[in-house]
């Protein structure tokens, strides 16, 4: 006859490791579905990164067309267009001017060594100012025929459109 406390032992020991082995599959469960929940709350995260990339690409897409419009437009405007017609006058203008001031200080240049060669002339202190190729002498001369003479030698002169002859005659 078998022993009723060793039946018993027997029933316990194996009810335990029934037990345990329920905790185990339980446990094992529990991570499966934990690492399926994890691997899903992962991939969803990802899905939601890429839209949201895909958005913003979206946007700045959107907005680099609006920039690239307005700036066209202004460009465009007939503001910018006048603006740019007056600094493309103002430049040839300026261009203008400096040729002028250029051409109207060699024709001085050119005048004053001229009446430097008259031996009459060279003696005297003769100012001799250009403006638009018009020449304007002032200062002494010592006779009218000298004075007469540095008008006709300002004239002779490459450039000069006209001579303002300010030279005042005063014997030496």
């Amino acid at each position: 006859m078998t022993n009723p406390n060793r039946t018993f032992e027997g029933m316990r020991g194996r009810s335990a490791l029934l037990l345990a082995t329920c905790a185990l599959a339980l446990v094992a469960c529990t991570d499966r579905a934990g690492n399926e929940s994890a691997s899903g709350q992962l991939g969803s995260a990802a899905d939601k990164t890429e839209q949201a990339t895909v958005a913003a690409a979206r946007k700045a897409a959107e907005l680099a067309e609006v920039a690239r419009d307005k700036t066209k437009a202004y460009v465009t405007s007939p503001e910018v267009k006048e603006d740019a017609a007056a600094v493309k006058n103002a430049l040839k203008n300026l261009g203008t001017a400096a040729v002028s001031t250029t051409d109207d200080a060699a024709i001085t240049l050119s005048v004053s060594s001229a009446l430097a060669k008259d031996p009459e002339l060279s003696a005297t202190r003769i100012d001799v100012e250009t403006k638009a190729g018009t020449v304007r002498l002032a200062g002494p001369a010592p006779n009218a025929a000298a004075k007469a003479r540095a008008g006709d030698i300002a004239k002779a002169v490459n450039g000069v459109a006209t001579v303002d002859n300010q030279l005042v005659v005063s014997p030496g």
